[in-house]
């Protein structure tokens, strides 16, 4: 899968939430939020089809999602940790957490690092 974009971001969130969306409706959400006319929801639509992300039927010109946020987001992220830390999943998270980490938060990190063991 190819990288997304934010504009197409912007499509795959309610696709995501609503699980399929005609067009139409989907334009609608998108002017609402940010103030995209018809023409440019379409435009970022139909690139999303081609890369193979959004599933387009007719009638109604509905749209659904053909990968989870899920899966969008662990493939941005080991984009991200391969770019900027050479792939080294330490060094992301050495350089995330050195900020200073809430009590909760810290507790919540321990238990997932218990999980993962």
């Amino acid at each position: 899968m190819e990288r997304l974009f934010e504009s197409e971001l912007r499509v795959m969130e309610p696709l995501w939430e609503e699980g399929e969306l005609s067009a139409g409706a989907l334009a609608k959400k998108l002017n609402a939020s940010w103030g995209w006319n018809r023409n440019t929801t379409y435009t970022v639509i139909k690139k999303l089809v081609d890369k193979g992300v959004i599933e387009r039927t007719d009638p109604g010109f509905m749209c659904r999602p053909r990968v989870s946020r899920e899966d969008v987001q662990r493939r941005e992220t080991e984009g991200l940790i391969s770019r900027f830390f050479g792939g080294s999943k330490t060094a992301f998270m050495s350089a995330f957490l050195s900020e200073e980490l809430t009590a909760d938060e810290a507790e919540a990190l321990r238990e997932l690092v218990e999980k993962l063991r």
